[in-house]
């Protein structure tokens, strides 16, 4: 399969990162021609001034990793990395309020975040480690009520997930594709055979912080 590198987020989402580990990434970006860089929101600013000069998109994430915030925060979050230059929001669905059914909740903050996205992607990512097959569908059902622009696997952050699996990928993409929603596969993709599973499974976009291997 050519041009991986066109699906790939490059992401570094490590607490302990360090400046030259984020500077490190975006020059990687640059050289590779990712379609863009993942990063925690406090680091967008500095993202979009190292990045500036390229085509490779700044996507930050909300709610992360737990998405147990309240609504009225993770829209603060939203609005303050859109200010900052994120060009793409990811974020975290309220796991709790799926496994009780509260769908109506998920709705309408997702809703809240579109909106505070103004014209700008939002992924929903919806945690499939969590998650049995009949939850998958149904946040995937409230993040196209929503208004989202993608269904995103994993945050890569559950204690001994799997992160991205290519069933739940394809589950995934049979439920949201009729809608115009797309698919990110993120979590635990770590060569090229697994990135092209998840590819042929329906994703449009692959979060990885093994950016590089998949490509070479």
């Amino acid at each position: 399969m050519e041009n991986l590198n066109k699906y790939v987020e490059h992401t570094l989402l490590k607490q302990d990162a360090k400046k030259q580990d984020l500077i490190k990434l975006f020059e990687e970006a640059k050289e590779h021609k990712f379609l863009g860089v993942c990063i925690n929101p406090c680091y967008v600013k500095f993202a979009k001034e190292n990045l500036k000069d390229s085509n490779v998109k700044v996507v930050t994430v909300i709610g992360f990793p737990l998405g147990a915030n309240t609504t009225d925060v993770k829209v603060f979050e939203t609005k303050k990395a859109i200010e900052d230059g994120a060009d793409e929001i990811d974020m975290v669905i309220n796991v709790t309020k799926i496994k009780d059914k509260d769908l109506d909740f998920i709705v309408n903050e997702i809703k809240s975040i579109k909106t505070a996205c103004t014209n700008h992607n939002l992924k929903v990512i919806i945690e499939t480690d969590l998650l049995t097959k009949e939850e998958i569908v149904l946040a995937c059902e409230c993040a196209i009520k929503g208004g989202a622009d993608f269904v995103k696997t994993s945050t890569g952050f559950v204690k001994g997930g799997v992160g991205a699996k290519a069933e739940d990928v394809k589950l995934m993409y049979d439920t949201v594709k009729d809608s115009g929603l797309q698919v990110k596969a993120s979590g635990g993709i770590r060569d090229k055979e697994a990135a092209i599973a998840m590819i042929e499974a329906g994703a449009v976009r692959l979060g990885t912080s093994s950016g590089i291997k998949i490509i070479e």
